[in-house]
């Protein structure tokens, strides 16, 4: 729990001060120069979770940890299922939200996007590999310490509240905010979580298939987004509304099956 809970503290400490600092910098002394290597800024607070985590593993377990740890992102599940899930969660939600917008109103959203799809798979395909950024630390390093004390369903719940909250800075930078209000966000990022921890359990532990995951979110963002909306608003957006409620469908599904499954220690609880 000590090692947790450091990770914790440690991972958000250093992404809000890298993220808060890098936003102060630019409303003071905004630059050319300091404005084109922002992103750079920005990208060393996303993958800080997971240089936590291995500093963490490093200091806690040494080298078998460490080796454990990082052997879990060539991990490759048999089984192509897994790989389309992993790529085509939140194209089918986000798609789904089209089709019942169009229903409901009788008008397509005017949030959607135009770029291709062969655009987004590539996308998606190259990035992979930037998840570990973030993977590491939250999929495979904190799901399990948390599934270990609250069991697998609880844990994702619980990580995904606080994956949300660790993006809270992001909100009040430039760009950083695809449109969203936060409680919203928090909600939706918290059923996502769940899926990805559902998938990490059925794939014994696999980084990789959370990765492709976490990336097919990303970059599949443009099919429909929420309108601009202030941080803190209450009421969500029609679109907004819809994302929330259709990922909280397969969510629940996920929540029942890993309430049945019970507590398991460490990854190891990764057996079926």
């Amino acid at each position: 729990m000590r090692s947790l809970v450091a990770f914790f503290l440690i991972t958000f400490a250093v992404s809000w001060s890298i993220w808060l600092g890098t936003n102060a910098l630019l409303s003071s002394e905004p630059s050319a120069i300091l404005t084109s290597v922002s992103g750079l800024f920005l990208l060393a607070g996303t993958i800080a979770p997971s240089l936590v985590a291995l500093a963490v593993t490093a200091r806690t377990e040494g080298h078998a940890g460490l080796s454990a740890l990082l052997s879990r992102l060539t991990l490759l599940p048999a089984g192509a299922r897994w790989y389309v899930f992993a790529a085509g969660f939140m194209p089918t939600i986000k798609l789904a939200v089209v089709v019942l917008h169009r229903v409901i109103t009788g008008a397509w959203p005017t949030t959607m996007g135009s770029t291709p799809w062969y655009v987004m798979a590539l996308a998606t395909l190259v990035s992979t590999p930037v998840q570990a950024g973030e993977e590491i630390g939250w999929r495979g390093f904190a799901l399990p310490r948390l599934a270990s004390r609250v069991g697998l369903a609880g844990a994702s719940v619980i990580l995904g509240i606080i994956w949300a909250c660790w993006h809270l800075p992001l909100f009040f930078i430039p760009g950083g905010n695809v449109g969203e209000s936060f409680p919203t966000y928090v909600l939706g990022v918290t059923a996502i979580s769940v899926a990805m921890a559902w998938l990490y359990w059925r794939t014994n532990g696999s980084l990789l298939l959370t990765m492709l995951m976490h990336a097919a979110i990303n970059n599949t963002a443009s099919i429909v987004h929420a309108p601009a909306a202030v941080p803190f608003a209450l009421r969500p957006s029609l679109i907004g509304g819809l994302t929330g409620a259709l990922l909280w469908v397969p969510a629940a599904y996920f929540l029942l099956r890993m309430r049945a499954a019970g507590s398991h220690p460490a990854f190891s609880m990764c057996t079926r």
